[in-house]
């Protein structure tokens, strides 16, 4: 298949796509390629994962198994196998790209792919990368094992880059109305990437280089942890103030030009936003260049949750109760409101630090049954049923996920203290904003 009929073959839809990690972005991409009449092949190391998407099931909230049905019905079907690489005309990258310990850039997820689906690449294909990553990473990283392998990108081997923007749990964006970024290598590659993505979405918008896509995604990510840095801060300054920051940004926010309202909470979660900085300030330091509001708004934004600690202490310290040996519920497990997703949840680091100090935790999420391990924690708990007998019974009800489904007025009435980090509650003698 040559560069003219990939194209045509894409346009057409009869190209057979191939998207790797099956997760929070995968999968939505994969049902839109389905809906649009593609056939599509998952690719996961997770053979529980691909074993119940096979069978119909769904592990992700938003995505309910009526889609899945649809897909397969398309012609969908998961594999552990990468030996089915060689019999796909697109491969979409959509693993992981963590911090280690350190807060460098982990790529292994991006390295160990490309080496599992090396033996199978063949001519004509179009791979693009959709992980979220520093400027340079496709070109350091993908460009180089696929012209070892023998191909000459741009002629009969094609690279793109184009950025994720899922936002689970959110109703009014999808996948189809987001606007998608894309690149590619060479001419050809972006006509190819574009041509791709204009199957599924609404609008797709090409920039000059991979390295412009990728520093895209990190300025989008960027702009959300300084400024949910900078409100985090005035929180903590208005608290002491005497001030509801929530009810100052609302204000605030009546303005029609500019300023964009964020809110503060208990810190960072899902997988972009605590993380991706830390990417370009990598990048940075390899260049010689310090990213000050970058590490200032990384270090306001990770120390959140010690402030709501202190916080909760105050709060029981005014009833003349010790923090050890208390009985606290942590209300929402997942990192927003709305969904089941816990990927570097500040609940979860709230909970331990609690677990450190003595407190007997307990947790209530109507979307995440139990608390599964994660790379970091191992917490043997299970979601508590919320009554209003089991709400009294606690010394202090902590909101750290301000789920829509929650009953806030049975809360209101019935906790003996509450430590708010949401701002769903109105501050008073037992309303401990934090």
């Amino acid at each position: 298949m040559s560069k003219n009929k990939l194209y045509k073959s894409i346009n057409n839809r009869s190209a057979k796509i191939g998207v790797i990690g099956i997760g929070y972005v995968g999968l939505p991409l994969i049902i839109r390629f389905a809906e649009e009449h593609f056939k599509t092949i998952g690719f996961d190391i997770d053979k529980e994962k691909v074993k119940k998407l096979n069978n119909g099931e769904s592990y992700i909230r938003s995505i309910n198994k009526e889609k899945i049905a649809e897909a397969i019905k398309a012609g969908f079907k998961a594999t552990s196998d990468f030996i089915e690489i060689s019999n796909v005309d697109a491969i979409i990258i959509c693993v992981p790209t963590p911090l280690d310990e350190e807060n460098k850039p982990d790529l292994s997820y991006i390295k160990n792919t490309l080496e599992s689906i090396r033996p199978y690449l063949k001519k004509n294909q179009l791979l693009i990368l959709e992980s979220t990553t520093y400027p340079g990473t496709t070109e350091e990283e993908i460009v180089p094992l696929i012209e070892n392998s023998g191909f000459n990108i741009g002629e009969n081997y094609f690279v793109g880059y184009s950025p994720e923007r899922e936002d689970p749990g959110n109703k009014e964006y999808t996948t189809k109305t987001i606007a998608k970024v894309v690149s590619g290598y060479s001419k050809k590659c972006l006509e190819l990437t574009k041509a791709l993505y204009d199957q599924i979405v609404d609008t797709t918008v090409s920039v000059s280089s991979l390295q412009v896509a990728e520093m895209t995604k990190i300025l989008e990510n960027i702009h959300r942890a300084v400024n949910i840095g900078l409100v985090n801060e005035l929180k903590i300054v208005a608290d002491k103030l005497g001030i509801d920051i929530f009810e100052v940004i609302n204000a605030a926010a009546t303005k029609p030009f500019g300023f964009t309202p964020f809110y503060p909470g208990p810190g960072l979660g899902g997988h972009c936003i605590p993380i991706d900085p830390f990417y370009l300030s990598w990048k940075a330091k390899q260049l010689g260049i310090n990213t000050r509001f970058i590490e200032l708004a990384g270090e306001i934004n990770t120390n959140m949750p010690n402030y709501v600690i202190m916080k909760v202490e105050e709060a029981l310290s005014s009833v003349g109760k010790s923090v050890k040996e208390s009985q606290i519920l942590v209300l929402g497990l997942a990192y927003k409101k709305n969904v089941d997703d816990i990927r570097e949840s500040p609940s979860l680091v709230i909970i331990d630090k609690l677990i450190d100090i003595g407190v007997n935790v307990e947790y209530f999420d109507p979307y995440i049954p139990k608390c599964p391990k994660t790379r970091k924690y191992n917490f043997n708990l299970k979601s508590v049923e919320i009554t209003k007998e089991k709400i009294n019974f606690f010394d202090l009800i902590l909101l750290s996920t301000d789920h829509d489904i929650l009953d806030y007025d049975l809360i209101q009435n019935e906790a003996k203290l509450i430590v708010d980090t949401r701002g769903r509650f109105r501050p008073s003698k037992k309303v401990f904003s934090a």
